[in-house]
């Protein structure tokens, strides 16, 4: 009796797949599409073209500016207007390029807008948050009905506080002081509290109920849980409080008198009101105007991905 021992080898026959790239169909004309990045277009244009004119100005020669005034270029092109906002021209330099001759302590004003927006922006959205997480999490009698009237508070327009905090910040010593000045919004706001307590309310409870059953307490798991856990909606919080109290004017204009308490925005108007008899020194003002603006959009370039996902996340319109 005989074995056959011969190995069998299984062959496979190679099969090739041979695909076929279905030839793409040219897309139709839809005008509706059109319309839309026509109109997109526009709106661009539209935002964009004051920046582009304030630059236009600020490299433009004052004493030229009039007599080309429907050029779209700068008109005899010139960095004048930067040099004197930094103080790099002299007072007859300045006087012949169609300033006013007296300087702006540009890098004052800069730190004091500096130091009033930060403190602001820390104070605000601090307390802020620990408002919010006791309208979300803590349990207290009446809760929902304080809430409700804390945030009537979104109605009352701001120059009805006005007056009220001049008095108490003059009855506190503070007027002329850069204190005086983030004081009155540096602990809360309606809108930020708003803001983080629709965030706060869509964390697990579960996660929070954990730490305090491991023998957190609340302000631990504020701190060590709530507050890592909410780095986005602060962080938008910050940019937005940052940029809103950057931009603030008449308050800080009720309050500071001298260059010490000065910030940018009420030095632009000092810098405007200062104007020689030729007419105001738009080069000058454009070029202030830009380089103080310009802190702001960098600002708002870097994280408007940020901003815009937070807001819509929170649900806020």
């Amino acid at each position: 009796m005989t074995t056959d021992t011969t190995p069998q080898v299984a062959t496979i026959a190679p099969t090739t797949t041979v695909r076929h790239a279905a030839p793409k169909e040219p897309r139709s004309f839809n005008p509706g599409r059109a319309l839309a990045w026509a109109f997109m277009i526009l709106v661009i244009l539209v935002s964009l073209f004051p920046f582009y004119w304030m630059l236009r100005t600020a490299l433009s020669s004052n004493n030229a500016l009039y007599a080309g005034s429907h050029s779209l270029l700068p008109v005899q092109a010139s960095a004048g207007g930067f040099e004197r906002v930094f103080g790099l021209q002299t007072g007859q330099e300045a006087i012949d390029a169609g300033g006013a001759g007296q300087a702006i302590n540009f890098w004052r004003y800069l730190f004091n807008s500096v130091v009033v927006s930060t403190l602001i922006t820390v104070g605000q959205v601090f307390f802020s948050a620990m408002a919010a997480y006791a309208f979300a999490r803590l349990q207290w009698k009446h809760r929902e009905k304080v809430f409700a009237f804390f945030l009537a508070g979104l109605m009352i327009p701001a120059i009805f506080t006005l007056l009220p905090n001049f008095v108490l910040i003059k009855q506190l010593g503070l007027v002329d002081t850069l204190l005086g000045i983030a004081l009155p919004t540096m602990f809360m706001t309606p809108f930020a509290v708003f803001f983080l307590r629709q965030f706060f309310l869509g964390i697990s409870r579960e996660v929070e109920e954990a730490a305090l059953m491991d023998g957190a307490s609340k302000v631990r798991v504020f701190f060590r849980l709530i507050l890592p856990m909410s780095v986005a909606p602060i962080t938008t919080l910050a940019i937005l409080t940052y940029i809103a109290s950057w931009n603030e004017y008449f308050w800080a204009l009720m309050v500071s008198y001298t260059d010490k308490s000065r910030v940018l925005t009420v030095a632009l108007g000092v810098f405007k009101s200062q104007t020689p008899q030729t007419g105001p020194d738009w080069s000058g003002l454009m070029a202030a105007t830009l380089v103080a603006a310009l802190p702001m959009l960098v600002l708002f370039m870097l994280f408007a991905k940020r901003i815009v996902n937070s807001i819509g996340f929170s649900g806020i319109k």
